[in-house]
């Protein structure tokens, strides 16, 4: 047998338990020491954290079938110890139910086992058969003992009473039926948060009773796995790790606020990218909110937040959204006809708009994962759409765009696919966007990557022209519209203006870190890869790059042979200027670089100066401010790494310029954005 690999291996005068008295009076600073080691939530295997505890394994085996069970002296034999059998008892219970609610919350969303959280009970019950309420009773007898205990110093009394306040509050917090009780979930959260500070400056009251737990323990389990040790927490990062957990947990409640399915999106998204990352609860409990019982965010529909989504981006005050046609009873009536087409639309097309939500509360990783197979899907669901558009202009009657020529071809809005084709542009953006805030692309690779990015943007800045065409036909089409759809019209310009300014800075700044890097290529500045990669080349990297987008029909994926001359020296100048000498063409890329950075920083500018209602940030502006305002930041170093770069190609004279420049690439988070890899340019030994 291998003490590695099996847990019931004893060596030599081992015992199979150590020999630990939990009935032995606990001192007060013992009981702090005890507090503060226990207050784990990070999602690590019950087997290596809590349940390597003598006194939880007291408490829950054998199973206890009534609350008063759940005891630390199964057979009532000690007397006295209120300290522990009241006090620490019910801090106990209280973190045992709040692990139940931690449990029953992820596991009734989607998260990924192993990698996110470990589910794994080993075939302990944390309490679920007994009420939140029952614990809290509990808990205020021991607040109550620990006030009225006369010989306890003032200061150990304030520490042991924030503890057990504060796990009141969470127990509170956690209840799975306030779920959507906003107000009051907020401000449970937030007084959480006010006892954090007392509870960090009283830790060094405790004392640490390591003896307490016990690796040991896990002989106990049900477990099909071999021992693993103790996942060791300091106090720091723990604290750390609960105001982190308590500041998220205050915050995602502000998502039940509905202002629109745009608005609703860009708080998720902006939410989730938040460093450090929200924990996994936070990011499940956030699923809930958002779709929980047939409802999202505990009121909506999803036909509701379908049709706002359609309204704000394709469709402004149409026949097809009308929530009367649901009523109309006559088959033959066309209204009839365009709530039944509507009906199975949305049907199709549910589960697949969720999943966008579903994925962005997932950690970033598998963020960009679930978006390379959910982008698939969004091809169908265009394919589908494009067909039922067709089925649905013999209802609405809808006339093609002409350019006058009776000959010419017959141009159609085509909504429903439109809608379907600009999300799926959205998830192509996200998806190469994630590739650089998970360090995935090479050094050599930054500059095709960048170019892609910007040729995906560019495809959605087309399409999104190309909706606001459509849309301002139809708003032309009557002289006069009603105060409500007057309003509608008004949100969707508002939108698609908002969206082609966003997508026009993020082409941009695109466009200008391409130049800036195939110029840093052209030179070797940029740490690359070694040349000999017995099986990697360049085209075969190239298509595990782009393979996520080589099955869509469009936007058109560029060959390797086009990616590679769109991101070339001399193709970039023979584009624009035709023959130029060797010697020039650096430098004006690095100009066309630097007036590209300089339009991008000019529109994200532009974008930082839109209110709230404008920009779909509405309970989310700090937050999207912020990232915004990083973006900014990496705009100005960008254009200052090209400036250095001129100078110092310009005055290099004789000298290689890798001699007289140095290109220093940013760690992995040190960067303004994640999305955008600026690299630190620096002289060494630069001419006058």
């Amino acid at each position: 047998m291998d003490p590695k690999m099996d847990s019931g291996f004893l060596t030599q005068d081992e015992t199979f338990e150590d020999e630990f008295d939990i009935l032995k009076e606990l001192l007060p600073e013992e009981m702090v020491g005890l507090m503060d080691q226990m207050a784990w939530h990070m999602g690590h295997p019950l087997s290596q954290s809590l349940f390597t505890s003598y006194y939880i394994d007291r408490l829950l085996w054998p199973e206890p079938k009534k609350l008063q069970e759940a005891s630390f002296d199964r057979q009532a034999r000690a007397t006295g110890n209120g300290m522990l059998h009241v006090v620490f008892r019910a801090y106990c219970l209280a973190l045992i139910k709040c692990c139940d609610h931690v449990h029953r919350r992820i596991r009734a969303e989607q998260y990924y086992e192993e990698e996110d959280f470990v589910s794994n009970l080993y075939n302990r019950n944390l309490l679920t058969n007994f009420e939140t309420d029952q614990i809290e009773v509990l808990l205020h007898d021991a607040m109550k003992f620990t006030e009225q205990q006369p010989r306890l110093d003032e200061a150990l009394r304030r520490a042991i009473l924030a503890r057990l306040t504060l796990r009141q509050q969470i127990l509170r917090a956690m209840e799975l039926e306030l779920i959507l009780e906003k107000d009051n979930c907020i401000q449970l959260w937030k007084n959480c948060m006010g006892l954090l500070p007392e509870i960090h400056q009283t830790q060094r009251l405790g004392t640490p009773v390591k003896e307490a737990f016990s690796v040991k323990m896990q002989r106990k389990l049900t477990s099909s796995v071999p021992p693993r040790p103790m996942v060791e927490i300091t106090f720091e990062d723990a604290h750390e790790f609960l105001s982190n957990l308590c500041r998220d947990a205050a915050d995602v409640y502000h998502v039940l606020d509905y202002h629109g399915c745009s608005n609703l999106l860009t708080f998720t998204y902006v939410f989730q990218s938040r460093k450090p990352q929200p924990a996994i609860y936070i990011r499940c409990l956030l699923q809930s909110l958002i779709f929980h019982d047939m409802r999202v965010l505990g009121t909506i529909t999803i036909t509701t937040l379908i049709f706002d989504d359609l309204a704000e981006l394709v469709l402004p005050a149409a026949t097809l959204l009308d929530p009367a046609n649901a009523n109309v009873e006559p088959p033959q009536d066309p209204r009839f006809q365009m709530a039944k087409e509507m009906g199975g639309f949305v049907l199709r097309v549910g589960d697949p708009f969720l999943d966008i939500f579903r994925a962005l509360c997932m950690n970033r990783s598998r963020t960009r994962r679930m978006l390379c197979h959910l982008v698939l899907d969004w091809e169908s669901v265009q394919l589908e759409a494009e067909n039922l558009d067709v089925e649905l202009r013999k209802y609405t009657g809808e006339k093609p765009l002409t350019d006058g020529n009776p000959s010419g071809p017959e141009i159609w809005s085509f909504p429903l696919s439109s809608w379907a084709y600009y999300y799926k542009l959205r998830q192509m953006e996200w998806i190469v966007q994630l590739g650089f805030e998970l360090g995935i692309y090479q050094n050599d690779e930054l500059s095709p990557m960048y170019w892609q990015l910007s040729h995906i943007v560019g495809a959605k800045i087309q399409h999104v022209e190309r909706i606001r065409t459509f849309v301002t036909r139809r708003s032309r089409q009557r002289r006069r519209w009603s105060a409500n759809q007057t309003h509608s019209f008004k949100q969707c310009f508002s939108f698609l203006e908002f969206t082609l300014t966003e997508a026009s800075a993020t082409q941009w700044f695109a466009i200008s870190l391409s130049k800036l890097y195939t110029a840093l290529l052209h030179f070797n500045l940029v740490p690359s890869r070694p040349q000999r990669l017995p099986y990697s080349t360049a085209e075969l990297r190239h298509a595990l790059r782009l393979r996520p987008f080589m099955q869509l029909s469009i936007p058109e994926v560029p060959s390797y042979a086009e990616l590679t001359a769109a991101t070339s020296n001399v193709s970039v100048i023979n584009k624009h200027e035709g023959e130029l000498p060797a010697e020039e063409q650096s430098l004006r890329v690095l100009d066309m670089a630097d007036e590209a950075s300089k339009v991008a920083r000019k529109e994200w500018e532009s974008l930082s100066k839109m209110d709230a209602q404008a920009a779909r940030c509405v309970d989310c502006e700090d937050w999207w401010r912020k990232s915004v305002k990083n973006v900014i930041r990496a705009c100005i170093i960008c254009s200052i790494a090209i400036s250095t770069m001129k100078k110092g190609t310009m005055n290099a004279q004789d000298k290689p310029v890798k001699h007289v420049l140095h290109a220093e690439m940013p760690e992995d988070g040190k960067t303004y954005h994640d999305f955008w890899v600026v690299p630190k340019l620096t002289t060494e030994g630069l001419l006058k």
